[in-house]
């Protein structure tokens, strides 16, 4: 990384310090870092700063992804994804001024539950939020790569933002052939070790939607061998409580064959969502 200037809103280029900034509270602790609230101090503009240690970066081999991750995530603009910025760095650490999302990580939300579940209307909402973010992404040919509860955050208001773009990929064409992700998550081309495309996204969607609704992921096992085992054969077992439409929408994303799960207008239309976002429609 070669500068630490980022656009501010009347497009002139701005060389951010942490003397423009007061340090507040800490939001949350990351594999090479903290998170901590704070406020640029002319604006009073409230941000998260996610402070990176250069060393640990360098010592896990990432400086490239994060590279890539700040390329990308700088780039995007949409309601339903976290704003980056900007980014500076002194001799051992690397800032990145992240989007505020006050009610923080979806996964602790979820997780404090009764049950450890959401609903169906709120789980419809976040799928329909998730899916017009990836929409948005596959349109800029970004492929995620690593859809799960702990890389959502949510805002005041309660709406969806995808935050983590770590394993993201700019793919223009070309299909890619690394493993990456978080297992429970991973689709069966990738524990096959065949290319991927954007379809792998459509997969984390139903993943996702189950989890919401029934608490975990569907694929979850005492093992990874099992785990992997369940994936490639798509071992999928819905508990009673679940609507039709809901098992619908989630057997339609969670296909073996990418080129057969159903696509992210597809979900945004499914009869499920819109039932449930529209009850008096």
């Amino acid at each position: 990384m070669n500068s630490c200037q980022s656009s501010d809103t009347s497009g002139e280029r701005k060389r951010w310090s942490l003397d423009n900034f007061e340090v507040g509270r800490p939001l949350g602790k990351g594999k090479f870092g903290n998170v901590y609230l704070a406020r640029e101090v002319n604006s009073k503009f409230i941000v998260a700063l996610k402070m990176l240690f250069k060393s640990q970066l360098q010592k896990a081999n990432v400086e490239h992804q994060l590279r890539r991750e700040i390329e990308i995530q700088a780039n995007l603009r949409h309601p339903n994804i976290l704003r980056l910025y900007g980014y500076f760095y002194d001799e051992k650490r690397v800032f990145l001024i992240l989007e505020y999302a006050a009610q923080g990580e979806l996964y602790k939300v979820l997780q404090s539950q009764p049950n450890g579940c959401f609903d169906e209307k709120r789980t419809a909402r976040y799928i329909l939020q998730l899916s017009q973010a990836l929409g948005y992404c596959h349109s800029k040919k970004v492929i995620h790569r690593d859809i799960k509860p702990e890389n959502i955050l949510l805002d005041l208001r309660g709406d969806l933002k995808i935050a983590d773009f770590g394993w993201s990929v700019h793919s223009p064409s070309s299909k890619r052939t690394t493993l990456c992700g978080t297992l429970d998550y991973l689709p069966p081309e990738m524990v096959e070790g065949k290319a991927h495309d954007e379809n792998v996204d459509l997969w984390s969607i139903g993943v996702l939607a189950y989890e919401f609704l029934c608490g975990s992921p569907p694929f979850e096992s005492e093992s990874n061998a099992e785990t992997y085992k369940k994936i490639s054969k798509v071992d999928l077992k819905f508990p009673s409580h679940l609507s039709p439409g809901a098992k619908d929408l989630i057997s339609r994303l969670l296909r073996h064959s990418p080129r057969e799960r159903l696509n992210l207008e597809g979900v945004c239309k499914h009869p499920w969502i819109v039932k449930m976002l529209n009850p008096s429609g």
